[in-house]
């Protein structure tokens, strides 16, 4: 068998539609060759869904091109470029360490990016080495995966590839390649780009190509790019709310982290809350709170200003006219976002159909939660099951007055207890990848080359609504500790 035969029989399905955008968007670059590249993680499930060969691809060859080695037929590699607001700053970026070898077509007819990050230095890389560790890829790896059995749209992690190769953060660490799967990496600060370059017909090659892409259900009529915004408006706020709903906290909300697609993008400090407390940041590097989880729908509609302020020249010929029609379609980003949150909530709590004291009766809970510390997963769980959990919560005079007036609303509904349980059921997870286990499985992997740790934390967090007997040590609490936990970059 040629290498080439080996190659193709991996499935390899590529088309190359970014690359025909107008050459500012990206610069052609091949991965950097590594010392021993070695597969480490393939997400075989994935792999097939893709119209991959999984036995292919965890040969040498496959290995090869998970690390950045070699580069498969019909990839064309190139890095993206792009701007962004990091933490309310204007910059230029581009893919510093990654390389979108292409797009592969799935069986179903699906268009999916296929990038490599940590890949070796692109011409973005602003004096960076362009490698990642092994550590914050598995994360990513870790938490894409765990997003995407929750229901969270998300890019989603196909393999992780060990280098051989050191990379040099405050220490020597293990070097590694992720492989990473999206809708597309188109993003706000992508749109940010073309309209920093002043190139109006540019801008709109790009936003056609996304429209196409993404949005072809649009008419191609003169308001096309303000139903683009509203799209972009519409699958935010509904990805946020659910962000919110599972605890998540993002970490790093800059706009180039935005995609169009309305996809989660970029798992570098985020993390899951336990006690719930909306002020929660665990980002080392956002001191002023600014991604706080409370702070989240917020950054959200500020983000999608900034992609409005893009389209403006899209929007209409007269300057005034064209800031109306942004302003109006931003301003309903606050209101969509508000009613799919109170919709997930209802969900979590078992109810169906609105009565107008719902949302009062939420926030009721959340209040106490936090006064009590409460874990928030662990909280819905244990109201899903039924049973009083250890939280102190549960033993106080005021939740008493506030389950009266929870099973009071139940009971006002046609639908059975049965049927109540069975909707907390599907939206309360039972487990989420808690962060001390995340660190634990990480420490294994990096320290001692031991996997089975972060496999099984996978098995727990992929059935996240499960509820099975397996899963409960992946339910209990940290140890207490008098240092907050923090998450890094990982660049």
């Amino acid at each position: 068998m040629t290498e080439n035969h080996a190659i193709i029989e991996s499935g390899w399905n590529f088309d190359n539609s970014y690359a025909r955008l107008p050459e500012a968007f990206f610069s052609e670059q091949g991965p950097s060759a590594v010392r021993s590249p070695e597969l480490v993680m393939l997400n075989r499930s994935l792999a097939v869904s893709l119209g991959l060969n999984p036995e292919a691809l965890q040969s040498a060859e496959g290995a090869e091109i998970f690390a950045g080695s070699r580069v498969p037929d019909g990839a064309r590699p190139l890095a993206q470029a792009y701007c962004g607001h990091q933490f309310g700053h204007f910059t230029m970026l581009g893919d510093g360490r990654a390389l979108l070898l292409g797009e592969q077509i799935t069986p179903g007819g699906k268009r999916v990016d296929i990038q490599l990050k940590g890949s070796g230095r692109t011409p973005y890389s602003r004096g960076g080495d362009g490698r990642a560790a092994l550590g914050p890829m598995l994360r990513e790896y870790i938490i894409s995966e765990a997003m995407h059995a929750l229901g969270i749209p998300t890019t989603r992690s196909l393999a992780v590839a060990s280098t051989g190769q050191p990379v040099t953060r405050e220490r020597d660490l293990p070097g590694a390649v992720l492989t990473r799967v999206a809708a597309s990496h188109i993003r706000v600060g992508t749109f940010q780009y073309a309209a920093a370059r002043g190139n109006t017909e540019d801008l709109r090659a790009l936003a056609d190509y996304t429209l196409e892409r993404h949005y072809p259900e649009i008419p191609k009529d003169d308001d096309r790019y303000l139903s683009l915004l509203k799209g972009v408006v519409q699958r935010q706020a509904a990805l946020i709310a659910k962000w919110m709903l599972a605890g998540f906290i993002h970490g790093v909300m800059n706009t180039d982290n935005m995609t169009i697609s309305g996809e989660t993008i970029d798992y570098g400090p985020c993390a899951f809350m336990d006690t719930y407390d909306p002020a929660t940041v665990f980002s080392s590097i956002d001191s002023q709170g600014r991604y706080a989880y409370r702070n989240q729908p917020r950054i959200g509609g500020w983000n999608l200003a900034r992609f409005a302020e893009t389209l403006l020249p899209l929007l209409h010929e007269d300057d005034e006219q064209a800031v109306k029609l942004a302003e109006e379609a931003i301003s309903q980003f606050n209101g969509l976002y508000q009613s799919h949150w109170l919709a997930g909530m209802r969900a979590k709590l078992g109810l169906f159909g609105e009565e107008p004291e719902d949302e009062a009766l939420v926030d009721g809970l959340l209040r106490l939660m936090h006064e009590h510390r409460a874990d928030y997963t662990n909280t819905f769980r244990a109201l899903t099951l039924g049973q009083q959990g250890a939280e102190t919560l549960f033993g106080t005079e005021e939740f008493a007055r506030w389950q009266e007036q929870w099973k009071a609303r139940l009971g006002r509904q046609q639908e059975t207890e049965a049927a109540s349980r069975e909707l907390m059921r599907s939206s309360n997870p039972a487990v989420i990848p808690r962060n001390h286990r995340v660190e634990e499985a990480l420490e294994a992997a990096e320290n001692d080359g031991d996997f089975s740790v972060m496999h099984r934390l996978l098995e727990a967090v992929t059935k996240p609504y499960a509820y099975t007997p397996e899963q409960e040590g992946y339910c209990s609490l940290p140890a207490d500790s008098t240092r907050p936990y923090r998450t890094y970059c990982g660049t």
